[in-house]
């Protein structure tokens, strides 16, 4: 069988709605860290997140999504899908297909409805029109019906690895010949449940991270949705080829609930297996997209996972001091900023970076560039030790 080759993107985030104008973001160094405006908070003003800029009712006519239950995560998903189907020059007849599969990715689902939730399970009244909204699968449901897709559909929660998973498993159904097409990734939105949640963990920073800084003092939440159209290459006659997803691994450190083991068993793992996939030496891989949550203890182990297998890691960066940390979509979000870096032979600069951490002394990347790429990796790693890591490879 013939190579996985990425032939569409679609992206929605706090530094842009749609492709072009996150990578000009990206080039720009723009952060869409801010004070909250669209989710009802109590920590509006005192956990900045990457919020996309519009409000769930603007979304919802601007996609037409106006029904009864639809949620922002929903409209999120949508919004990136249509993109990716578009870009990807896929028709109805195309999406409908039976031979197309949908993987989708949430770690909140409909639970942004945090208040609805909350009303609904306590008999408060005789029921939201949301009750078949709240669960993880919600969006992926919501763009099946929409689009009466008939092939296989599934939904990935492994918490922030899910959509990187979701690529993994679309990834796979091409190569075992259960689907022509993939249209794979994940949505998630910013939530009371999630804010709450976070902050109970005392991981919340009360400013914009800065992740693999000494200084670092938690993650910003961030929200947006990301889908990727895979497609076997001999499938492909004419279209644009932006890269080829050559591996993937994913591992666990079965080690605790919310963090990484001290010797990042599951990260070195991952990428280890990602790169015996691809037939690949650490040498070879030219950028890292890393995890690099802002996280005491993400960033230190996954520095120490990056030199435990390459000895001095490829330049690296985190794009979370961008959009914040999206969770369930993070997997997907990331994996296009990656190819649109190896597309366009570039790299995206660290923001706020300023001082190593002591004992790994690991710089990321702090300007933009433009350099040869052949082979980039993209790490994603979740609570309960759940760990995955893809590379994409040059399609020239």
């Amino acid at each position: 069988m013939g190579r996985i080759a990425v032939t569409g993107l679609g992206i929605i985030s706090a530094i842009g709605d749609h492709t072009a104008q996150n990578r000009k973001a990206l080039i720009n160094g723009v952060s869409g860290i801010s004070t909250l405006h669209f989710c009802d908070s109590r920590y509006s003003g005192l956990r900045p997140c990457g919020e996309v800029k519009y409000s769930t009712e603007e979304l919802k006519e601007k996609l037409g999504a106006t029904a009864p239950g639809t949620t922002r995560t929903d409209v999120f998903a949508l919004h990136a899908f249509e993109e990716a189907c578009r870009d990807a020059q896929l028709n109805e007849t195309d999406i409908t297909s039976a031979d197309t599969a949908l993987i989708g990715a949430s770690t909140v689902g409909g639970m942004c409805l945090t208040d609805e939730l909350y009303h609904d399970a306590n008999k408060k009244q005789d029921g939201s029109p949301y009750l078949s909204s709240y669960d993880c699968s919600s969006a992926t449901i919501f763009l099946q019906q929409r689009y009466r897709i008939k092939g296989i559909i599934n939904t990935i929660n492994t918490a922030c690895s899910s959509s990187a998973n979701a690529i993994i498993f679309g990834a796979k159904l091409l190569q075992q010949g259960l689907a022509k097409r993939a249209i794979v990734g994940g949505a998630d939105s910013i939530a009371k449940f999630t804010i709450n949640g976070f902050n109970a963990l005392h991981i919340l920073s009360p400013e914009a991270c800065i992740p693999f800084d000494k200084n670092r003092k938690g993650l910003n939440l961030g929200e947006g949705a990301a889908f990727l159209v895979l497609e076997k290459e001999e499938n492909i006659k004419n279209k644009k080829i932006y890269a080829v997803l050559s591996g993937f691994g994913n591992s666990n450190d079965a080690f605790h609930p919310t963090s990484l083991s001290d010797n990042g068993d599951g990260p070195f793992l991952s990428m280890q297996l990602a790169l015996e996939t691809a037939k690949l030496s650490p040498a070879q891989i030219s950028f890292i997209n890393a995890h690099g949550t802002a996280t005491e203890n993400n960033d230190l182990i996954e520095s120490k996972a990056m030199i435990r297998l390459f000895g001095t890691p490829p330049p690296f960066v985190s794009s979370k001091a961008n959009t914040g940390h999206t969770l369930g979509a993070a997997g997907a979000i990331e994996a296009v900023f990656s190819i649109l870096c190896l597309h366009h032979q570039e790299i995206y600069p660290s923001l706020r970076f300023q001082i190593p951490i002591e004992t790994t002394q690991l710089l990321p990347v702090q300007k933009y560039s433009q350099v040869p790429l052949q082979h980039i990796m993209s790490n994603s790693f979740g609570f309960g030790g759940n760990c995955s890591s893809l590379i994409f490879s040059w399609a020239g």
